[in-house]
Formats: C-alpha cells, sequence, structure tokens
C-alpha cells in the first residue's frame, strides 16, 4: 500500500473510530468486520486502497483495542521471513527477498545443475548452504538414474559441496536433521515437496520447483510471498494405538487438500507438546497434503533434547507471539480419536478405518519419510512380534535413514518384522513413489505409511492406495485385510 493510500484508510477508519489513530496493514479484515460500527470504514477502505503489483492482499489488521492503543502481534511465519528479508516487519501477501540457511536436493540435482549451467555463472554462490541427498531411487534402478546420480557427484566435487549423502545414508527429510542441517529458526528450501517437514523443528521449511532451486544455487536468494497463517490448536491424551499419522489424516479429512492452500500452519496445544519429535515430523510432513507452503511446532524441550549431540552450532527459537492473528485457528481434541485411513484416490478422502475394514489387500508398506521413524517401526513390531503377516500379502519395510536402520537392528526391532514375513528395503523412497521396489499391478491394492495415493503413485494407475498409520498397516499386514490395530 503506498503512503496516500494508506493514509485514505486511515482517515476513512478513523471517522468510525472518532478520530482514534489506528495502524493499517495487508493482513486482512476479519476481525474487524465483525465489529459494530466498522462495516462504513472497512467500505471506505476498500474503495480507497490501491495495491501495488497486484498483489491480492486485504485491508487491514487490528488487534487488541484497548483504551484508544492499537498493536498487532506476528505469526511464525511473518517473524521469521521479516528477519531473513532484513525487515522490520512482513505480512501476508508481502514479497519478501530472502536468502535461505539450507537448500537441499536429492536426485533431481542433476536436472536442476543443467538449468543452473544456463544461468551463466560459474560457481554456485554458498556451497555451505546445499545439501545434497541421493535417495528417490537408491541403489540406482537402471542405467538413467546411474547416469544421473554420476553427474550429480560430479557436480558436488565441481563446487565443493561437502553436504553431500550417497546412497543408502536415508531419506532427505530425515538425514537432514540427523546431520544437523535442521534448525530451529533456520529458513530450509528444498526442490521436494514435503521440504516442511522440518517444521517440527521449529524452522520454515518450504517446497521449491526446480528451476527455483538452480536460481538459489546460482544467487543464494530467493523471493518468497508471506503466506497467512493458520493456527491447529491439539488438546487431549492420544488412544491407544492411535497416532500422529491419524491426527492429521483427521485433519485432512476435515478440511480438506487444499484447505490451508499457500498458508504457514502452525501446530500447538497440549497434545503436540506431548508428542515425539517423531510424531512432530509426521504433521509438518503432510502439512504439503492440505496444500501449505510450511508446517511449524514451537521449538521446546523436547526439540532441544533431539538435537543435543548431533550439532553444536547456535540457533535461535522463533516463537509466534501471543496476540498473533491467524487467518484460521481450529480446535482438536484427541481423546475420542480413533484410527484413519485415506481411502483412493484422494488424501483428504479420509474415514475411521471400520468404515474400510474387510477389504483384502496384495501389500503393505511401513516407512517412508512419514513413518519411517524408529517408533513407527517399534509400533509395527508390537503387533506382528511372534506372529506371521497372510501368505498373501508382501510387506514392505522402509526405514528412514541409516541411524534408524542400525538402531531398529540393536533393538530387535528388524528382526521381529523380518520373522513375521516382511521383506526389508534399504533406507530411501523408492515403493513410496513408484520408482522401483514394490510398484503395484493393475487391480492390487496397498496399504502404506507414505502421504499420497493418488492414481499411479506406486505404479498402475488401476492400483488402489490406502493411507494409515503404521499401527493399521501392520494390523492389516497380519489379517490381509484393512484392520483396526486396536483389535489385534
Amino acid at each position: 500500500m503506498g503512503d496516500r493510500s494508506c493514509q485514505r484508510v486511515n482517515s476513512a477508519l478513523s471517522q468510525v473510530l472518532d478520530g482514534r489513530p489506528i495502524i493499517a496493514s495487508r493482513q486482512g479484515v476479519g476481525k474487524l468486520a465483525a465489529q459494530d460500527g466498522f462495516d462504513m470504514g472497512l467500505e471506505m477502505a476498500y474503495n480507497t486502497a490501491d495495491w501495488c503489483s497486484g498483489l491480492f492482499v486485504s485491508i487491514l489488521n487490528v488487534s487488541c483495542i484497548k483504551g484508544g492503543a492499537y498493536s498487532m502481534g506476528k505469526t511464525f511465519a511473518e517473524k521469521i521471513l521479516a528477519l531473513k528479508a532484513g525487515l522490520d516487519e512482513s505480512v501476508p501477501g508481502q514479497i519478501v527477498t530472502v536468502q535461505p540457511d539450507r537448500l537441499l536436493t536429492h536426485d533431481n540435482t542433476s536436472a536442476i545443475a543443467k538449468t543452473f549451467r544456463k544461468i551463466g555463472v560459474d560457481r554456485v554462490a554458498n556451497p555451505e548452504m546445499n545439501v545434497i541427498i541421493l535417495d528417490h531411487v537408491v541403489p540406482a534402478a537402471n542405467e538413467t538414474y546411474a547416469q544421473s546420480h554420476k553427474e550429480t557427484r560430479e557436480f558436488v566435487q565441481e563446487h565443493g559441496i561437502g553436504a553431500f549423502y550417497d546412497v543408502g545414508e536415508g531419506i532427505c527429510h530425515q538425514v537432514l536433521p540427523e546431520q544437523g542441517h535442521a534448525l530451529p529458526g533456520m529458513l530450509i528450501v528444498g526442490s521436494d515437496s514435503h521440504t516442511p517437514s522440518h517444521g517440527a523443528f521449529g524452522a520454515y521449511a518450504a517446497g521449491i520447483g526446480r528451476t527455483e532451486a538452480a536460481a538459489v544455487m546460482a544467487t543464494g536468494e530467493i523471493w518468497l510471498r508471506v503466506p497467512d497463517s493458520l493456527r491447529i490448536e491439539v488438546s487431549g491424551e492420544m488412544p491407544a494405538r492411535v497416532s500422529a499419522k491419524d491426527l492429521v489424516l483427521h485433519i485432512i479429512g476435515d478440511i480438506g487438500a487444499d484447505g490451508a492452500d499457500y498458508m504457514s500452519v502452525e501446530f500447538t496445544g497440549p497434545a503436540i507438546e506431548t508428542m515425539s519429535i517423531a510424531g512432530r515430523q509426521v504433521l509438518c510432513n503432510m502439512a504439503a497434503e492440505m496444500g501449505a507452503k510450511n508446517g511449524y511446532v514451537a521449538p521446546d524441550e523436547t526439540t532441544r533434547r533431539w538435537l543435543a549431540g548431533r550439532t553444536d552450532a547456535a540457533y535461535d527459537e522463533i516463537l509466534p507471539d501471543k496476540d498473533a492473528q491467524y487467518a484460521r485457528v481450529l480446535h482438536y481434541d484427541v481423546a475420542d480419536l480413533v484410527p484413519q485411513i485415506a481411502k483412493p484416490h484422494r488424501v483428504d478422502n479420509v474415514v475411521p478405518v471400520t468404515e474400510a475394514a474387510g477389504l483384502q489387500i496384495n501389500q503393505a508398506l511401513i516407512g517412508t519419510c512419514t513413518n519411517g521413524r524408529l517408533e513407527d517401526l517399534r509400533a509395527a513390531a508390537e503387533i506382528l512380534r511372534g506372529k506371521k503377516i497372510a501368505p498373501w500379502v508382501r510387506l514392505l519395510v522402509l526405514p528412514a535413514s541409516r541411524e534408524i536402520l542400525l538402531a531398529a537392528m540393536e533393538a530387535g526391532v528388524v528382526a521381529d518384522l523380518v520373522k513375521a514375513g516382511a521383506t526389508l528395503l534399504n533406507p530411501g523412497c523408492g515403493p513410496c513413489l513408484g520408482a522401483h521396489e514394490g510398484c503395484m499391478a493393475p487391480g492390487e491394492r496397498t496399504i502404506s505409511t507414505a502421504n499420497r495415493n493418488f492414481k499411479g503413485r506406486m505404479g498402475s494407475r488401476e492400483a488402489e492406495i490406502y493411507l494409515g498409520s503404521p499401527a493399521t498397516v501392520a494390523a492389516s499386514a497380519l489379517k490381509g485385510e484393512i484392520t483396526d490395530p486396536r483389535t489385534v
């Protein structure tokens, strides 16, 4: 908003406020619109405002109206993007130029490198910003993938990129925090749609396209639009064999796959505060499946304990203000939550697992960047220990990283799963995206702990994918049909 427009907006609203001073911004009119006597002023504001660059931003947000004083708190996204842009503040809809702390790429690095070379620069702007992890098709399934991996290794050597993790280290969204590259207060961009996973550590983490990634390599900067914020408050104690995956599926089923389109989603409340880092990673990972730009959980003692020993780097914990203004605030109580399942072919086609119980399955997948952590494997092993899966079921177990695989081996979890009939896969993404290891044939049905179930995601477009928690997938593999884990 230009200075003259601000003056006209302020003048119009001051008529309604009896001449009291106000603060005008681009954030939204929701709270004011509901207050008596503001309709005329808002209408006048809309009629007089002129936004530059055609940004579709709303006009006004005023909070804490007390005795003629007006102040406005900031959400996490507004605070961190202002900080990274070197600004005093930022507001939703504003375009800011920021310098990311990390640029994450994976098997698509070779394609990004080709675009980078077309820009015409000789060197990566900031090699220390780059973290490259081969994880999607590992080991290479064919010559094409082998060549891509070879080109990535050559690019790493050429530009002196130290943070490179080759085949077998694990999935990028797990390796990044394990190796101390994802910290509270960081701005992380990645050429993968599930980069929001790292919001579990109090970072602003967002997916970007390959061309954008190449530009970040070349310049060390990127433009971002400041998102509106959605606050999701969760209370209650999680029932037995109900997990973060069930919670986030329930939320997505409630608000829809586009219910948080280009929003910053803050997960908070007593149930989140007691949740493990692994559970928080599930929530932030699947924020992408509700359309969000990023997910976020405020760092706390749980975060600090998890990071201890992984890095000695200093970090800043950036928290939203208590009087921050949100586009929406949603409330959920998990006390009565039951196991959930997403039916084909949409992630928001969610029902209680009892409504799909009895459907025969051909394959079950436990793992991926969503649910491939030690507590996920433990939940499955608890159900399968000393038992055998149904003879017509293929149970695939995909640890999220080498570290998790070793921990699961030492704890006896791998032995429990393999003895039950599971096939252990190397850490990576493979079957989740239908690249290799576990592709589905026409007419087959899989239940998976992954995050997507659209047609063709895991092979044939004529196959069906159901999404559930590790406990639900393990129980279903045991019975050979979709099963409520509370019944086994």
